[in-house]
């Protein structure tokens, strides 16, 4: 029986343990699954879109980079807007935003700012997962940024569709870029700078020309921590900057509350988000 009893100890913990596993391989399956069932929500929402949508090759110096742009349903010019991705690059649900402002009658181009940044990597979506793309996003140059940017800004601002108000709207990494490319350009129109820091400088700070508009998560306190600096940093520069804080919303609140099962702090953060740029954008 005493034999039994030190059988049955090692036996139980390999049962444990083989269960631990299985456990977290299905919520790594679940997680995976997620993902899958996420990108193909947001691949079949980009393909029956009925908007036009196209690639072009952008160049400054020796660079080449892809950009995405889509064209709004109007018989007339229309103001254009600039999209900034996140730190994931130019993903899907970031061309879906790119979409949705066409809908509301907007020529939109979206730069791919890690397009060729790495050997083989033409576009975001050849990079493996979204940490890779992420290590490239923070392995760039600001100035190749900056170029990059005015290159997206010339193409769209000159395009036949357009008027030639240009607008600047960036998520997370590409609110900060947002942020930063007011600095460098005196003349977009504004720029909306979604959960992304401001420079700390305060002669780049003195080159802003457009009003600088703040989206922020109520949840959020590593990029809200840093909101007093830089609203005083703007006053004092005599530069127009408004935000709003979504209560209970996290960071990344735009993509996390886009999908039909998001969280209702997200959801509403979202929504209201989304209804204020649409005003300030008019």
């Amino acid at each position: 029986m005493r034999n039994l009893r030190f059988l049955w100890i090692p036996l139980f913990s390999f049962v444990l343990l083989l269960s631990c596993k299985n456990g977290n391989r299905k919520e790594e399956s679940k997680a995976e699954s997620k993902e899958v069932v996420e990108n193909n929500s947001e691949n079949a929402e980009l393909s029956t879109s009925p908007r036009h949508h196209e690639w072009v090759t952008l160049s400054h110096g020796d660079r080449e980079f892809e950009a995405f742009v889509v064209y709004p349903e109007k018989s007339e010019k229309t103001k254009t807007v600039l999209v900034i991705h996140e730190n994931r690059g130019l993903n899907d649900w970031a061309r879906i935003f790119a979409d949705k402002l066409a809908e509301k009658g907007y020529l939109v181009i979206a730069p791919d700012l890690i397009s060729n940044t790495v050997e083989g990597k033409k576009r975001t979506t050849d990079f493996e997962n979204p940490d890779a793309a992420r290590t490239a996003i923070y392995d760039l140059d600001p100035e190749q940024v900056t170029q990059d940017l005015n290159a997206a800004y010339e193409y769209i601002k000159n395009d036949s569709a357009s008027t030639g108000e240009v607008a600047v709207v960036g998520f997370c990494w590409g609110g900060s870029q947002s942020f930063r490319y007011a600095t460098n350009n005196p003349e977009i129109t504004s720029a909306h700078v979604f959960y992304g820091t401001a420079p700390e400088d305060a002669q780049a700070i003195a080159n802003i020309s457009a009003p600088i508009y703040g989206y922020y998560g109520g949840n959020d306190e590593r990029v809200n921590s840093t909101i007093e600096k830089t609203e005083k940093l703007m006053k004092e520069a005599g530069k127009k900057y408004e935000y709003e804080i979504y209560e209970n919303a996290g960071h990344a609140f735009m993509r996390n509350g886009h999908g039909p099962d998001a969280d209702k702090p997200n959801k509403n953060a979202h929504d209201m988000a989304w209804n204020r740029l649409l005003k300030l954008l008019e």
